[in-house]
């Protein structure tokens, strides 16, 4: 019963569960990248180039053989095409999001450097309240 208990505890965790709702928007985000990229930026592409389909493009190494029942072997450039593109687009909205998350934290540093007082400021004002104290 120990070792259940012990595996409970460690799946429980704050950060094991962070990791796995991290890990499923991840799938669903790269998802919705592919569905972009192959639906949405390359038809416009392929048309551009004069109709040209990339996730159908590839260097056939040696052609299938039916009869004797060996596979294709091709070099799919195509698809390696679209990957390219996905991963520049994960790659530049990742960034976006650290961008806007360094924003950020340099906003909260600001103001955590308005509200806290210096080494210096802390001792004049400790001289100002003695002055007051004497002078009362």
């Amino acid at each position: 019963m120990g070792f259940i208990k012990e595996f409970k505890e460690f799946a429980m965790r704050g950060n094991v569960i962070d990791l796995a709702v991290g890990v499923i928007v991840g799938a669903s985000f790269g998802k919705i990248v592919t569905a972009l990229v192959d639906d949405v930026i390359m038809p416009p592409i392929g048309y551009i180039l004069g109709g040209i389909d990339f996730a159908n493009k590839k260097i056939v190494l040696q052609a299938a053989i039916e009869a004797k029942k060996i596979p294709e072997i091709a070099i799919k450039y195509g698809s390696f095409i679209n990957t390219v593109i996905q991963f520049v687009i994960i790659a530049f909205c990742v960034f976006l999001l650290i961008k806007f998350i360094n924003t950020l934290q340099r906003k909260m540093g600001e103001e955590t450097a308005k509200t806290e007082l210096s080494k210096d400021q802390k001792l004049l004002t400790e001289i100002r309240d003695l002055l007051k104290k004497s002078n009362s």
